[in-house]
């Protein structure tokens, strides 16, 4: 395999400088994880982030596959004897996985065609005439030879014939290619309604009657038609010109008018679209279709998910977390400021209230509650305005709604039954909603990202590329954060870089056998820790109370004596309240290229070790503004065109936003109301978990929707 040719291609598909895809492919073959690269090895990959370095992965093996392939069927070819120079060159030169297999299309073995079976029977010589519209002869004359065994008759010698035509133009490469332009360019997808019977209540009416060209279509939109062909309610095709298809047909195999056999040619090249040529080209459109709308989902589902695991924690607050509900009561659970349970019980407010506000109130005051935390689930309405009712009768607290999507997954999980052994099932949700109120990305990741319901036509897509995308954005945003080597459960730790759940399970036992880590050297006692996996992993892993003060920041080790020679030039410690100013003052005072050669580092290394330093400790998160705290609550009722609130972004789809502004119905904020321009993508706007100011355009009541404007 050619590992340079891949690396040029790789370069140029991604248009970054080919030394920064070869060193970006060296690291990435060493077993070196992305994150590791993108944070400790900027020098060698000219500070290529994430999001390239992903790219560069999944093109590397996209490249990597067709090399294989190309090698597989030259060998194939080869072994048939039908490998001439031309079409060796033309093997050779394809340039991606589509061209390889329609070159190779007329060899692959296949099951018995018409075409092959004529074959068989001896009328390829026959075909090869029809082709090259002889002028001198008869059509009788030229099948005679071929009517013997089992072709009793000239009709069913050209019948025969005809066949391996009509397979021969619909295996033609570069046909394919042209019609398979005309389907980019003029195909229509036409859904139509089956039965009502299907569609009781009218999920898919938008499609009963729909028409799109395959350039205007929307992702959704194909996800949509592809459920509602699934349940059996719509009926799908394909339209493409006829007429233009078969022109091209024609211009590529033209019959002779003069020839005897131009009919038999026409009707090949008409047999040949029809039943070979079409349906697999529409198979095809659908199939791409479906990809790069699933693609767009995972992508909307990722963008999310990331956004709501990197929310702003709440630090240093006891939280009185609520699941609300109606026949079994609402469970309530309270923690700590570290999340550890200090209470639990049941409450009824809906037939004890006076009981439940007691109750409450009893809480808060014997644990200093200062937040309550409410899921948005059954009953979250009423339990709101309880909350709301007691803060009015003065009860010190504040209150949030917290999204509880996965909350009772995590309560029946393995997870929550080795954290919470002593707790009911019913009672672990209540704890996980004050927790995500504390720090949403230590919670959060102990639930099935699936389970979370943020993303679009989450269920419709390849659910083992879903869940490689998403963990691949868990891993991202926890190494982004760093984790608490000391404090972070099992679900955390498995997402640091080259960690995983059996490691990360042997650090929390050596955690608990031993006690606090003391440095991070302390690592390479854990099971399944060697010299490369702390390489990867130790930069990611904080120790906030430790005998070295350099563990606390982002800083690898493999650089700490490059941050003491800094410390020493600044004659300071990581404690001294005077080093962020310090350092600022090396910034504007020394040349960084300069210092980076004295120090035997590179300059964004260098850069990375100064913010280290400057703010040890630092959670990007806590730059961001936190959740939206209320002493009141309001209703549908309150809501007027005009009012402008705040609200807190729930879900980010294609069309807009989902807004919570603290009444039972999330708003949406409809693409078209995002700014005065045209906004292509919601989530060039908002992301969620944002705070952003609204104001009220519409409240249907009977609907329970409310119309919002983004104010910019």
């Amino acid at each position: 395999m050619d590992n340079g040719r891949i690396i040029t291609a790789v370069a140029a598909n991604l248009e970054i400088a080919a030394p920064r895809v070869r060193s970006a492919v060296a690291l990435l073959d060493a077993g070196n994880t992305i994150p590791f690269i993108a944070r400790y090895r900027k020098e060698m990959t000219g500070s290529l982030d994430e999001e390239q370095l992903r790219a560069v992965a999944e093109r590397l093996g996209y490249r990597r596959n067709l090399e294989d392939r190309r090698e597989t069927i030259l060998r194939s070819l080869d072994a048939q004897s039908v490998l001439t120079p031309e079409l060796q060159r033309e093997v050779h030169d394809a340039d991606t996985l589509q061209r390889l297999e329609d070159l190779y299309r007329p060899y692959r073995p296949r099951r018995r065609t018409r075409a092959l079976m004529a074959r068989q029977r001896g009328l390829q010589p026959l075909a090869e005439v029809i082709l090259a519209q002889p002028v001198t002869g008869t059509r009788e004359a030229a099948a005679e030879p071929f009517v013997r065994g089992d072709v009793t008759s000239v009709e069913e010698a050209y019948q025969g014939a005809r066949d391996i035509v009509a397979e021969h133009i619909a295996d033609d490469a570069d046909l394919r290619a042209e019609i398979r332009k005309l389907v980019g360019r003029r195909g229509e997808l036409i859904a139509q309604q089956i039965q009502k019977a299907k569609d009781p209540k009218g999920t898919y009416q938008l499609y009963y009657s729909f028409a799109s060209d395959l350039r205007g279509l929307r992702p959704h939109q194909v996800l949509a038609i592809n459920r509602g062909e699934r349940e059996g309610a719509l009926r799908v095709l394909l339209q493409l010109p006829k007429t233009e298809a078969l022109g091209i047909l024609a211009l590529r195999y033209q019959a002779d008018a003069g020839s005897f056999l131009a009919e038999d040619l026409i009707e090949a090249r008409i047999d040949g679209y029809n039943r070979l040529l079409f349906p697999a080209l529409e198979r095809e459109a659908r199939r791409m279709l479906t990809e790069q709308a699933e693609a767009h989902a995972m992508d909307v589902f990722a963008t999310n998910l990331r956004a709501l695991l990197l929310q702003p924690p709440l630090r240093g607050q006891c939280v009185l977390g609520i699941d609300p509900g109606y026949r079994t009561g609402c469970k309530v659970a309270v923690v700590d400021i570290t999340g550890k349970v200090l209470d639990t019980t049941t409450i009824y407010p809906d037939r004890k209230r006076d009981q439940a506000k007691q109750t409450l109130r009893t809480l808060v005051n014997r644990h200093d509650v200062t937040v309550i935390a409410i899921g948005n689930g059954t009953a979250s309405r009423e339990t709101e305005m309880l909350i709301a009712e007691m803060i009015q009768e003065g009860l010190a607290v504040r209150y949030t709604l917290v999204n509880e999507a996965g909350a009772s997954v995590y309560s029946a999980s393995q997870l929550a039954r080795a954290e919470l052994p002593d707790l009911d099932v019913s009672l672990r949700g209540a704890v996980s909603i004050a927790r995500r109120l504390q720090d949403p990305l230590a919670e959060l990741v102990k639930i099935d990202p699936q389970a979370i319901g943020i993303g679009l036509y989450q269920h419709d897509v390849d659910q083992r590329a879903l869940t490689d995308t998403l963990d691949t954005v868990v891993a991202s945003a926890v190494n982004s954060v760093g984790a608490d080597l000391n404090t972070a459960s099992p679900a955390l730790l498995a997402y640091v870089s080259a960690i995983g759940p059996r490691i990360a399970e042997n650090i929390v036992n050596l955690r608990e056998q031993q006690g606090p880590f003391k440095d991070r050297e302390g690592l390479l006692q854990v099971s399944g820790i060697g010299p490369k996996t702390f390489e990867q992993a130790a930069g990611f892993l904080r120790i906030l109370e430790g005998d070295e003060a350099l563990d606390r920041t982002g800083i690898h080790p493999e650089s700490y004596e490059v941050a003491r020679e800094i410390l020493s030039l600044l004659d300071a410690s990581i404690a001294d309240p005077q080093l962020p100013e310090a350092i600022q003052q090396l910034r504007q005072a020394m040349d960084l290229n300069e210092l980076a050669r004295e120090l035997g580092t590179g300059r964004p290394t260098l850069e990375d070790i100064l913010e280290a330093l400057q703010s040890p400790g630092r959670d990007p998160r806590d730059e961001l503004e936190g959740p939206i705290l209320r002493v009141d609550a309001a209703t549908l009722k309150d809501l007027r065109p005009g009012m402008r609130l705040k609200g807190t972004v729930r879900n980010v789809v294609d069309f807009g936003a989902f807004v919570d502004i603290g009444v039972k119905h999330n708003g949406l904020i409809h693409i078209s109301q995002m700014g005065k321009r045209f906004v292509r993508d919601p989530h060039d706007q908002v992301a969620v978990g944002d705070v952003v100011e609204v104001e009220i355009l519409n409240v249907d009541m009977d609907r329970g929707r409310i119309g919002l404007s983004l104010i910019t």
